[in-house]
């Protein structure tokens, strides 16, 4: 190995969490909720606030190639989750890509200098491996979600509901359901109707169909189409299906009532059985592959979520094994009515995203299957707490088991580790835990309670490896941003996964073909448009030259960018007569902030204090509503760490790759701009 310098540390992990937010940390901590987080402080050292200055724009891939790397999303070129596509003003293209990334990430460092690097899900920069060198290991990374969500799916989450009141057994694919409405649905027949296209929506948030390389073009035009509504919305299959007495079956114990669950967008069939306790009561559901099977595929007890169950999936007339999570959410204890929820399916074979591919295989077989996580909950408090959060729980434990493993059994001496389970509930969640005018028919209360669950919950996370610190560990506890529970719904502008047009309509920038009633229509006139807003925070002129359709003289840029400022900053939001934007600034005025460049847009803009765009909306500085904040967190503890030290610096993003590059002894990678925390070493640099 060749050392720059005398090392300080020779084991470093990063344990980061995604969305992580230091202020509601703080009151939590303060509430005695969170105790290992609250021995990682007294063990090692941070600010007395626990922020951490965020990279801009505040987003997953950008944030965390900048944790990475030690450079400003300008200089590393990951800008937002998507790219502008080459050919179009008004389209995307995937970004989740490490051959997208222009600056050197740290773990090659480590690799190529002898020490054997794990990478572990790390969206935004790190799949596929940007070294040959052997050292080093990377596992997924191509999505924020959680390991294999994005490649192995076969089928989507269901709700079987089982009544003597069902005539037949009916499926329903991708129902929605509003908060309130319980599930039992008599008339199917009006939600039937999928298509393969169905297939990709199981893939919507963080699938496998966008990485084909073709465009992706998606106007948001109203709120309808913006990430808060579409994420919180609860869609799953629905299957009601008869319950009555047992009948035909091999050995069907005495009084047990029978129903049937529907998979494999509804080709495949298994039978179930309600199974009565000593006390005569309904307490148990045993699922088979047919009624001639001597043992169940699993037997499901109340109030427990099962995982690693392996049954049969059929997807697009190819059948392969797929793992599975299992719960029931109600059984009748007379047995008149059951509902069980089941998961989308992870196919056990696919190891696509795991280098080197004995990796996968290690795992499985010493740790356990890939839990699949839940996608549903949102609006339906019943579901996140019986579903959405327990699937996370048994995630959050796999993971940990699977570090630790691979740390303990296979010598990994440096980690880079990502979590998703606050960022998945934040884009869930958050916004519900403050009435708002269009989820007035949720509870507060009950939606803080959910924010509580999943700060405590990666606690106990965080306690599986405080074992580390007496173990000549250096630990690193790092988040990308935080999320805030907005105090207003926003106007359309700033929404990241597409072409943003209503403020650009009402300012005369943008201008959409209309109808024949005058109504506005998902195709812009280039022709009249000047500029358009895309992505999460960039505005483009229409240029002449440059762009397809452009019709702006490269001499009026500069002054078509000034009116352009100036109308975003006079813009009044008309539901509550206040300024929507934050900052903006001309590309290259961004470098000030490191959001300059050719992947940044003629303008970059943020949306002001106290709105919430769930992506990219704010600068890393914004306060929200029940003590939440946009700001990432930091604490480091361990070999070389002061112990219970606070400091007074500003500790920035781009300077947690230079410091791990100090403690290892190693150099920084080549377009690092951070600085190392020399002051929180425990000795003088």
């Amino acid at each position: 190995m060749i050392m720059k310098r005398t090392a300080l540390t020779n084991k470093v992990l990063v344990l980061g969490i995604d969305g992580m937010d230091p202020r509601i940390s703080r009151k939590y901590l303060a509430e005695g909720k969170m105790p290992n987080l609250q021995k990682f402080i007294e063990r090692g050292s941070s600010r007395e606030d626990l922020r951490l200055l965020g990279a801009i724009p505040t987003i997953t891939p950008p944030c965390w190639t900048t944790l990475a790397t030690g450079a400003y999303p300008g200089t590393h070129g990951i800008t937002c989750y998507w790219r502008q596509s080459p050919e179009s003003l008004d389209a995307v293209v995937y970004n989740m890509d490490s051959r997208n990334c222009t600056a050197e990430q740290m773990w090659n460092i480590t690799a190529e200098a002898g020490l054997k690097t794990l990478v572990w899900h790390w969206p935004g920069s790190s799949w596929p491996p940007t070294t040959q060198s052997k050292n080093l290991s990377v596992v997924d990374g191509t999505q924020p979600g959680s390991v294999n969500m994005g490649v192995a799916q076969l089928d989507w989450e269901k709700v079987i509901i089982a009544s003597p009141e069902f005539e037949e057994v009916r499926y329903a694919p991708r129902v929605e359901q509003q908060a309130g409405v319980g599930c039992i649905i008599s008339d199917l027949e009006a939600t039937i109707g999928a298509t393969d296209e169905d297939d990709e929506l199981m893939e919507l948030w963080w699938g496998d169909t966008a990485r084909q390389g073709g465009e992706i073009r998606t106007y948001v035009m109203d709120d309808e189409d913006t990430e808060v509504v579409i994420g919180s919305k609860v869609a799953y299959d629905i299957v009601n299906s008869p319950l009555k007495d047992a009948s035909g079956w091999a050995n069907a114990p005495e009084g047990a009532k029978e129903f049937t669950i529907i998979t494999s967008s509804g080709v495949m069939r298994r039978p179930a059985l309600i199974l009565k306790n000593e006390a005569g009561e309904y307490d148990r559901v045993a699922i088979y592959k047919n009624k001639k099977a001597e043992k169940p595929i699993v037997t499901l007890e109340v109030g427990k979520m099962v995982t690693g169950i392996i049954d049969d999936v059929t997807k697009k007339e190819v059948t392969k094994p797929g793992c599975r999570s299992m719960k029931i959410l109600e059984l009748d204890p007379a047995g008149n009515k059951v509902r069980v929820w089941i998961s989308n399916a992870l196919d056990i074979a696919n190891d696509q995203l795991w280098h080197q591919k004995s990796l996968y295989q290690d795992i499985v077989k010493n740790v356990g299957e890939v839990p699949p996580v839940s996608l549903i909950g949102g609006e339906n408090d019943e579901l996140v707490r019986e579903v959405f959060a327990p699937s996370w729980d048994i995630y959050c434990k796999w993971q940990a088991d699977s570090m630790n493993y691979l740390i303990k059994e296979k010598g990994y001496e440096v980690v880079f580790s990502h979590l998703h389970n606050i960022d998945c509930a934040g884009h869930q969640l958050w916004h519900l835990a403050k009435t708002l005018p269009n989820w007035e028919h949720t509870d507060e209360v009950v939606y803080q309670g959910f924010i509580e669950k999943f700060y405590t919950q990666t606690d106990e996370y965080f306690g599986e490896f405080i074992h580390l610190l007496d173990e000549g560990w250096t630990v690193l506890l790092v988040s990308d941003h935080g999320l805030i529970v907005g105090e207003n719904v926003p106007p359309i502008i700033g929404e990241y996964g597409g072409l943003n047009t209503k403020v650009m309509e009402d300012l005369g920038y943008t201008v959409m073909k209309k109808d024949e009633n005058g109504n506005s229509i998902r195709e812009v006139d280039w022709e009249k448009t000047r500029a358009v807003q895309i992505r999460s925070n960039y505005i483009y002129i229409n240029l002449k030259g440059r762009d397809k359709y452009g019709i702006v003289d490269p001499k009026d840029k500069y002054d078509l960018e000034e009116q352009i400022i100036s109308d975003l900053y006079n813009y009044r939001d008309e539901r509550t007569g206040k300024r929507v934007i934050g900052i903006c600034l001309r590309n290259k005025d961004a470098v000030l902030i490191g959001a300059n460049g050719p992947e940044c847009g003629d303008i970059f803009f943020s949306v002001e204090e106290g709105y919430n765009r769930l992506h990219g909306d704010s600068i890393s500085t914004s306060e929200g509503y029940f003590d939440t904040s946009v700001s990432p967190v930091f604490v480091a503890a361990g070999a070389g760490i002061k112990s219970g030290f606070t400091t007074d610096r500003t500790i920035r993003q781009v300077d947690v790759t230079p410091s791990i590059a100090m403690l290892l002894g190693l150099r920084f990678p080549a377009q690092c701009e951070g600085a190392p925390i020399y002051q929180i070493f425990s000795e003088e640099v």
